[in-house]
């Protein structure tokens, strides 16, 4: 059984890190229409990335993670327990089954999020890394212009 800690606050998922990583248990409302119809676009997926690069003042470690009903969500180790929901982004897919991370090794770093939808088509989003830690407040201009299609997607 989980127990799920804290509020829906402006599209953050906050919670206990320990929770939104590893515990049995859904993180999407109650009240969300996809839970009510029991829709399951597949299995929990998380993917990390950490820039070695000296732009930042301590260790940074960058999370996406997925959950049973597709929805995505983005951690900066900064913001402790804050998941920030991709579905903020312009464009943004649904029904996400696998992700992944990567970040560049300059100053600001960019930060390639990339989304796989239930559908086969690859979403790719790019952020702009800075000092001030990823939140709610500052996602969507950190990411501009939100995701886009990557073209042919092999595995569609």
């Amino acid at each position: 059984m989980s127990v799920v800690s804290g509020a829906v606050l402006l599209g953050a998922l906050m919670v206990p890190s320990a929770v939104a990583a590893d515990t049995p248990g859904s993180t999407a409302s109650p009240n969300s229409s996809m839970t009510a119809q029991g829709k399951k676009c597949g299995a929990r997926d998380v993917s990390s990335a950490a820039p070695d690069y000296t732009n930042f003042d301590t260790p940074v470690v960058f999370r996406v993670a997925t959950d049973a009903q597709g929805h995505s969500f983005v951690n900066d180790s900064r913001n402790a327990g804050v998941w920030i929901n991709l579905g903020l982004l312009a464009n943004a897919p649904s029904c996400i089954t696998d992700s992944a991370l990567s970040v560049t090794e300059a100053n600001p770093g960019i930060l390639y999020i990339t989304l796989l939808a239930e559908n086969g088509v690859l979403h790719e989003a790019q952020c702009t890394t800075s000092d001030t830690p990823f939140a709610p407040s500052n996602l969507v201009a950190a990411c501009g212009p939100g995701f886009s299609i990557l073209p042919n997607t092999p595995v569609v």
